[in-house]
């Protein structure tokens, strides 16, 4: 998954078509999480799907790069995260992120959070074959997270089998989800920041989640001095580069800031009107489409979970066999040594009857 695709593009190609292309090389059908991402000087832009490609403001001569990312996170990945395909693309994003320290993750967590993201590669673990040093070469901690405390990466490779020896008989999907059920507790989750100036010209920090919009202090990332869920906001509207909140509660003043770029607040803009749209659409019935794809998804675990069984059995079966049989070597090998060391007494017995016949002869 972690890998770069060519495409040719069409010149009438709308964003759409690139889009679905790339979802469909993929066999992703939980589509709405993403997006193709691309930068535009030093600012982050999405692929707009019913804009042409080439009518962004992208390179009409050179090669251009997306970043096929996820654009919106869910609130809960056990519940609306169906396909692995999905899950295995959030728990890559999400664990880049995570490693890159754009999620503050704290210390024993991240250890945790290793120890998940070291079962789907080496499975099961076992002394005899992950031996001291295995993790060497693996990226597991944010660095932050490995200056904090005067310990060796031995010390910390420790840490992370210890965890990693309980994971036992977890599968890869499964191991992943956990990773994800952890790290979307963790307050960095899933937000998307800008810089901000209220009106009195203060700086802010603006949070744009899957719950609602965050007000913080730049220095601050992890608390919010102000949230407006997005089921108690009433409005949101730009002109220029002001940006509106207007709250249902009447109550509650209207909170207005200014963004540095046009760009940027139609950025805000995009992200407010997609997570607000999967924030209402969560509490609705789900689809047939996802109706659908849960009941595959249930099929298709019952069916691996039922290998897995299978499998685990078989394997049990033949450590089984296995022991039974050098518990019979062993007993063989035993019976041996009792014959032989039997017949060597034996032996012995005669050799002295032989000589006490022979006295007995020289005596009479």
């Amino acid at each position: 998954m972690d890998a770069e695709m060519e495409f040719n593009c069409e010149m009438k190609w709308k964003g759409k078509d690139l889009f679905d292309l790339v979802c469909r090389t993929l066999g992703l059908r939980e589509t709405w999480f993403f997006g193709l991402q691309y930068t535009i000087k030093d600012t982050v832009a999405w692929l707009k799907m019913d804009k042409k490609v080439l009518d962004h403001d992208v390179s009409k001569e050179e090669p251009v790069t997306f970043h096929f990312l996820a654009k919106f996170y869910p609130e809960n990945a056990e519940e609306e995260l169906v396909q692995e395909t999905t899950q295995h693309l959030f728990f890559l994003q999400v664990k880049k992120q995570i490693l890159d320290e754009k999620i503050y993750c704290p210390p024993e967590a991240s250890v945790l959070l290793a120890s998940y993201a070291v079962q789907p590669k080496y499975g099961d673990y076992d002394p005899s074959v992950h031996k001291r040093g295995f993790l060497a070469q693996e990226e597991l901690l944010p660095k932050r997270v490995i200056n904090l405390y005067q310990m060796t990466l031995e010390m910390w490779e420790e840490r992370i089998t210890a965890w990693y020896a309980e994971h036992r008989g977890g599968a890869r999907d499964e191991a992943e989800m956990e990773y994800l059920k952890i790290a979307q507790d963790l307050e960095m989750y899933g937000v998307n920041y800008f810089a901000i100036r209220n009106k009195k010209g203060t700086e802010l920090l603006l949070g744009v989640d899957a719950l609602g919009l965050h007000i913080y202090d730049p220095e601050n990332r992890l608390t919010p001095k102000i949230s407006f869920p997005w089921n108690e906001i009433r409005n949101i509207s730009y002109s220029d580069k002001e940006f509106t909140i207007k709250p249902l509660d009447k109550k509650i003043d209207v909170f207005k800031f200014n963004s540095s770029k046009l760009r940027v607040n139609k950025l805000i803009l995009q992200l407010c009107i997609g997570n607000h749209d999967l924030f209402m659409r969560r509490r609705k019935a789900a689809s047939l489409e996802v109706q659908q794809m849960k009941a595959q998804a249930r099929e298709e675990k019952a069916r691996k979970q039922m290998k897995r069984q299978r499998l685990a059995r078989e394997k049990q079966m033949r450590e089984e066999a296995e022991r039974t049989r050098d518990k019979i070597e062993r007993r063989l090998l035993q019976m041996k040594e009792e014959a032989t060391m039997a017949n060597e007494a034996l032996m012995r017995s005669e050799e002295t009857a032989d000589l006490l016949a022979e006295k007995a002869q020289i005596t009479d």
